[in-house]
């Protein structure tokens, strides 16, 4: 075969690259199989979103934890020698109030809530009324209940990050093939995923880690296993760049139930954030539409909208440019991790959505435990690869 490696990492985005890491640090050998070219898919159209803000408690909220501190490490460990990832703790403002009809006391209240939720589960919140809000973000509308502000919220620009992820685990002697499409999964006789098949020929593994993104479910496929990932077109708009502006990641209330719901239909919620190189990036859109790379002018104009409404001065800045991506969507809304209990030797790394810049290392970290064979630092049940299928096949016994 064309090599043999202890893993095989299909996927050289933020999470395939991050694991390529993570199992490279720890001395096993690696290669990294990717479709296409270098951050072709939802790593190259994210906005590098590091929150613990837009989580409620439960597992994706303690992976989010987890992933936080990794971040703040692993940033250190690459350092100058991989280039600046632009790793930013600016903290997050979650508002509430704003927009025609808003009902800014009943949503402050349910800030409120949530807040105290999170901090019995180990969040940094402050709740803040009008006058701390502007006092931490001048520029925003005087149109505000209140909000809340998450100092632990980061960003990273997430195609450098990785780039970075993937250069540290070159020198630790990983391989990264690129447009290595894996066009078959390769099971020896007792059913145990042994490798790949790609158009270039076979490439050996002892574990395969399914880290695809949006087409993690086609993937699975090819193992005969059911991963119900759908990719979730979102929008992301860049303006020129302006002097500083923004000073948090800001996003409206209504954001949280976006990222909860399974809506098929185009959701839109206001996210305001600038970056480095002074240009404010503004989201956020999502909509089930398989695959689409269509332009959908309507979701543009509710971003644009809700931008202006949320800071003002934004009105007499232009848009340089629009561009979209695919979020790998999960039925239940929590990411799919760890070793497939039917299919030996196939681990799964996906269905993160827009959180998968964020839960990146802590999805590594749990992956190359899942390898080396360690005991997880988080439980895995609720990430469970095989938790779909269970429910169908459970559903069917009762009918």
């Amino acid at each position: 075969m064309a090599g043999s490696f202890d893993v095989v990492v299909v996927g050289a985005g933020i999470v395939g690259a991050a694991c390529a890491y993570a199992c490279a640090r720890r001395g096993l050998t690696v290669a990294v199989l990717e479709r296409a070219g270098l951050v072709a898919g939802a790593t190259g159209s994210g906005e590098g979103n590091l929150l613990v803000s837009d989580k409620l408690p439960g597992p994706e909220l303690e992976l989010a934890l987890f992933s936080n501190g990794l971040w703040r490490r692993w940033a250190a460990e690459l350092g100058d020698r991989y280039g600046d990832i632009e790793l930013e703790a600016k903290g997050g403002l979650v508002v509430t109030g704003v927009g025609p009809g808003a009902d800014g006391a009943a949503g402050l209240a349910g800030l409120r809530e949530t807040a105290r939720a999170q901090a019995a589960a180990g969040v940094l919140v402050e709740l803040l009324d009008p006058a701390g809000v502007r006092e931490r973000e001048p520029a925003i509308t005087p149109e505000l209940a209140g909000g809340l502000c998450y100092p632990q919220d980061m960003q990273v620009m997430p195609a450098k990050a990785a780039a970075a992820l993937l250069a540290a685990a070159r020198d630790r002697g990983a391989e990264v093939r690129l447009r290595a499409e894996v066009t078959e999964m390769l099971r020896d006789a007792a059913g145990r995923v042994v490798g790949v098949r790609t158009g270039t020929g076979p490439v050996a593994a002892g574990h395969v880690v399914n880290a695809a993104g949006a087409w993690a479910g086609r993937l699975a496929g090819l193992a005969g296993a059911d991963a119900p990932v759908a990719p979730r077109r979102g929008f992301i708009l860049v303006t020129e760049p302006v002097p500083p502006l923004v000073r948090h990641k800001v996003y409206s209330a209504d954001y949280l139930a976006n990222v909860a719901s399974g809506d098929a239909g185009l959701q839109t919620s206001t996210v305001v954030e600038g970056t480095p190189a002074g240009t404010i990036l503004i989201g956020a859109s999502r909509e089930l539409v398989g695959f689409d790379r269509r332009y959908n002018a309507e979701a543009v104009r509710r971003l644009a909208q809700g931008a202006v409404r949320l800071f003002p001065p934004l009105a007499a800045v232009r848009v340089m440019r629009v561009y979209h991506g695919f979020r790998p969507f999960s039925p239940d809304h929590l990411p799919v991790i760890g070793a497939d209990p039917r299919i030996p030797g196939l681990v799964h790394a996906h269905g993160h959505e827009g959180a998968g810049i964020g839960l990146a290392p802590a999805t590594a970290h749990l992956v190359a435990q899942v390898v080396t064979g360690e005991r997880p630092d988080l439980a895995l049940d609720p990430f469970d690869p095989a938790r779909f299928s269970s429910e169908v096949e459970t559903a069917g016994a009762t009918t």
